[in-house]
Parts: structure tokens; C-alpha cells; sequence
């Protein structure tokens, strides 16, 4: 396998550890960059573009992430809130009256971004139709009674969680969080990163899959303990319909799903822009001045749930918007922040190294947190700044 692209003195062991996807675990397109300190000491890329074709992944070629997207739409919440337009600890319902229903007058701001809102599900699932429609999801979520007392306890809003930020978003600014994304962060900074796939750009966007591989060694395996696998398959528990939200779910290559703006699952990115969309929320890159303040950084890594989820059933740990370092999605340090992709795809920052990471993939395991290959590429960011 041919790796194309480029890493800094130090970093050779970044590459090693991505020609190892391909060469032993069943990689069929990737890419994978990373910056320190606001400047780029990774960019490659390998494989086909197609997850089930033989034309070249190219430098631009874009992959949808999953639920790294939650990372990337977080951080419209935490701006509206650091330029004082939205308030954290307020009642969801001051921005949305029609949330207030079936007894989520106390579910606040902040409990939307850590998991805590009590709305992993939907009664009523909706179609792929419906869900494509940026009224019918926050809808559906306004009718929805809690499944436990909000504030709580928490569990994975693992698709509820885009309708909630997408209407609290609307809401305040009149547009949904794709547009804002892109007229105050992605646009700007030149991040080729969409949260709904403008036209022009669906030509550098691989067709994705599912590939078989080894087991990884940690996360949520593909062979996870009993109590993990019965809560998948149990069709009333809260991990089932948590998932099934949306019922089926749309195929992700479909050119309609791409284009719209679902804020928990499908935003588009090249690892590049993925990685320097997390350098510069933590600090100046050659593309723009840092994003998030000192004290938005603290804010989006700093402990707001942790334990047994109720929906992964797992110990999660979630800030204000962003998975935190742990052992169900391990990053590089324990002040790390970011978000999994179900199946692979990865972002984060870690501030204490000035470390931004991104890694895309059109190959879909079946892991939920901790892929093995986006592990194996962490463990060798580790090894080359010697952690």
C-alpha cells in the first residue's frame, strides 16, 4: 500500500502506524492529519476513495464522520455562549417554549451537551424521510416525555442530541447549525468540513461501508461483555431505541442525507480540516486565530458526566459537548477532548500538548468509541512526543 503525504521529523511513527491499518487491519481508505501548536506534522492519506471501488483517495477526499460530528456542532453551542448570546444554565425552554411539554421545563442548556437532557429516544421513530426534514426531529423531541428525571443521571443522545442543539441554535441565530457553521467557522477558516454537503463539493466525497477486521482491544468491541450485547439486543432498552431514533436508518452515501444538516451524525470532512477545525479551537493556526477562549476550553473539558451510561451501557465521561479521555474512547492525555465516529472516524484536541488529531475513513467497523485503527494512530502521536 502506497502512503501519500507528509509528517514532520518525529512523527515517522504516525506513518508506520497507518500503513499497519491497511497492511493488517483491513483499511481500505484513509486519512489521517495531525498539528502541534497550531502547525501540521501529519498529513496522510492511502487507500481508495471508495470503500467498494479503485479509484485513489486523493489529498481533498472527504468522508462522512458519524458522530464525530457531535465535536464539530458542540462548538457553535459554546461560541453562542462565550459571545454571550446563549446561557448554559438556562432553561431550554426560555429559547424554545415548546420544549416545556410532558415535564422538561428543568432540562437546562448545558444538559443538552452532556447527555443529561434524558432524551436518548423517540416513542415514535422517525422515518428517514422525516428526519431529513429540519422541523420534524425538534418536533418530535418537543412531544417526547424524559425517560429519566433530566439533570439526573446521563446516557447517549446518540441522534436526539442534533435535533436539540439544531433548534436551540435556530432558535437563538434563525439558522440551523449547518449555516452557522459554515458563515462563522468553517467558511471563514477554509475548513473543507460541511454540516449539510453543498453541491458543488459532493464529487470529493467517498462512498462509505462496512469492513470486517481483527477486534480492537478496548472500547465497545465487536465481542463486548454480556451486559453490552444484551442491551443491543434487546429492542425495549434504551441502547436500542437510542440507535433506532430514526427507523431505518438512511443510507449514508445517499446524496439527500449528505446534503442535509443532521448536527449528531453526518457532517463531512477531509482529516485535515477535521484535525485544524480542533487546533484552532485551542489556539492560533496558520488558517485563523483560536476559537474557544481559555475559558471555553475549560468549559469543554472539564467533567460534567461520568460513569455507567444508560444508553452505552458502559463508563462514559462527557464535558460540554465532547467525550473526555477514558477508557471506553481513549484519547492522548486526560485533559483531551473530542468525539468518536461510530465505526472509526476521530477528532480531538488536547490542549496541555497543543495536539489537534483527525482521522477519516470510508471502511465502517463495528465499533462504537474506540476503533482500532484510530487507536493505533493515537498510541503513535503518544510514542513520537514521548508521553
Amino acid at each position: 500500500m502506497d502512503v501519500h503525504g507528509t509528517v514532520a521529523e518525529g512523527f515517522e511513527p504516525v506513518r508506520d502506524a497507518f500503513a499497519r491499518n491497511f497492511s493488517a487491519l483491513g483499511e481500505r481508505g484513509a486519512a489521517v492529519a495531525v498539528y502541534r501548536d497550531g502547525q501540521r506534522v501529519v498529513d496522510l492519506w492511502a487507500g481508495t476513495r471508495d470503500v467498494d471501488g479503485t479509484a485513489p483517495w486523493e489529498r481533498g477526499t472527504a468522508q462522512v464522520v458519524r458522530s464525530a460530528t457531535k465535536g464539530v456542532a458542540a462548538a457553535v453551542l459554546l461560541l453562542l455562549h462565550q459571545r454571550g448570546q446563549l446561557d448554559l444554565d438556562a432553561p431550554v425552554g426560555h429559547y424554545w417554549p415548546e420544549f416545556k411539554a410532558r415535564g422538561k421545563e428543568r432540562v437546562l442548556v448545558r444538559h443538552v451537551l452532556n447527555h443529561r437532557a434524558g432524551l436518548p429516544v423517540l416513542d415514535r421513530p422517525l422515518t428517514p424521510e422525516e428526519a431529513l426534514d429540519p422541523l420534524r426531529g425538534p418536533e418530535a423531541v418537543a412531544a417526547q416525555t424524559p425517560a429519566w428525571e433530566p439533570g439526573t443521571d446521563h446516557g447517549y443522545h446518540a441522534l436526539t442530541y442534533g435535533w436539540l442543539l439544531d433548534e436551540l441554535v435556530r432558535r437563538v441565530t434563525g439558522q440551523g447549525a449547518g449555516a452557522w457553521l459554515a458563515a462563522q467557522i468553517t467558511g471563514p477558516l477554509g475548513l473543507d468540513l460541511w454540516l449539510g454537503l453543498p453541491d458543488a463539493e459532493a464529487g470529493r466525497v467517498g462512498r462509505a461501508g462496512r469492513v470486517e477486521g481483527p477486534e480492537p482491544a478496548g472500547g465497545l468491541r465487536s465481542r463486548p461483555k454480556r451486559s453490552v450485547t444484551e442491551a443491543y439486543q434487546d429492542p425495549a432498552s434504551l441502547t436500542r431505541r437510542a440507535f433506532a431514533a430514526i427507523t431505518p436508518f438512511p443510507d449514508q452515501n445517499d446524496p439527500a442525507y449528505r446534503a442535509a444538516a443532521l448536527p449528531a451524525t453526518n457532517a463531512i470532512a477531509t482529516a485535515d480540516a477535521l484535525a485544524r477545525f480542533y487546533a484552532t479551537l485551542i489556539g492560533d493556526t496558520a488558517g485563523g486565530a483560536r476559537l474557544f477562549t481559555p475559558e471555553t476550553v475549560a468549559l469543554a473539558r472539564a467533567e460534567e458526566s461520568a460513569g455507567p451510561d444508560r444508553v452505552l451501557v458502559v463508563g462514559t465521561r462527557f464535558g460540554l459537548g465532547y467525550m473526555l479521555h477514558g477508557s471506553a474512547s481513549p484519547f492522548l492525555t486526560p485533559g483531551s477532548f473530542g468525539h468518536p465516529g461510530r465505526g472509526g472516524a476521530l477528532g480531538f484536541a488536547d490542549p496541555d500538548t497543543g495536539i489537534a488529531f483527525g482521522y477519516v475513513t470510508n471502511g465502517f467497523r463495528k465499533t462504537v468509541t474506540a476503533d482500532p485503527r484510530a487507536q493505533g494512530l493515537v498510541r503513535a502521536v503518544r510514542g513520537a512526543l514521548g508521553l
